[in-house]
Parts: structure tokens; sequence; C-alpha cells
């Protein structure tokens, strides 16, 4: 019975730091860059990141590039059992104001998604 009692103890300190470990963490400023980069294929050092917001695990960015890119994205920071971690960036590029909905650069690809929305 005594080791039943600790079998029980263990499972649910086991369970109660696993999701006490599943907490948000401050994403750095370098990995905000890296992982943009990446998504975007441009050099991190060229990166101006502005108009960040924290929100739980989630951080919402600007990213512009040196040539005037720019591109709205996020990524998501967790510590959890396997240790910290931040997620790959996901962007989108911001609409410039002289192209009547169409996408802010010229090298984007139209896909259907776009075609459905008249953006290409």
């Amino acid at each position: 019975m005594k080791n039943k009692a600790a079998i029980c103890y263990f499972m649910a300190s086991f369970a109660l730091i696993s999701v006490a470990g599943c907490a948000s963490v401050a994403v750095t400023e370098d990995a905000i860059k890296s992982n943009t980069a990446r998504a975007i294929s441009a050099d991190p050092s060229t990166l101006v990141i502005s108009e960040r917001s924290d929100s739980g695990i989630q951080t919402n960015f600007k990213a512009t590039t040196s040539d005037g890119r720019a591109y709205n994205c996020y990524v998501t920071g967790m510590v959890s059992v396997v240790g910290r971690t931040v997620s790959d960036a996901i962007c989108s590029p911001v609409a410039s104001n002289t192209g009547a909905g169409k996408p802010a650069q010229a090298g984007i690809q139209c896909n259907a998604l776009l075609k459905a929305a008249g953006k290409c």
C-alpha cells in the first residue's frame, strides 16, 4: 500500500510540473530576428522589429527589412519539460498603399487563397 501511495504522489507531482512548465517566456530580440529572417529569407542584421506586443505565449510584431519590405509576424515562446522553445516566425506582407490590395512586393507568388481573395 505504501508503494501505491508513493506512485500516486509521483504521478501527481509529475503532472503538476508538466503543466506548470508550459509557461510563457519572454522571447529575445535575437530569437525574433533569427526566426523572422529565416521565414522571409532575409539577413537578421537588416531587420528592424517594431510594434512588439507580448500576449501570453504569443509575441506579435512588425518586421521591416532595410529595403523597405514590411511584414506582420508572430512567434510563440514557452518553457516546457524539454526546455525553452521559440516557434518559427509566421509572417504576412503588409500591403503597400500603392497597389489596391496587391501583395506588398513583386516576389509574392499568387496562390489559390490570394486569387480567391482578389489579391492577385
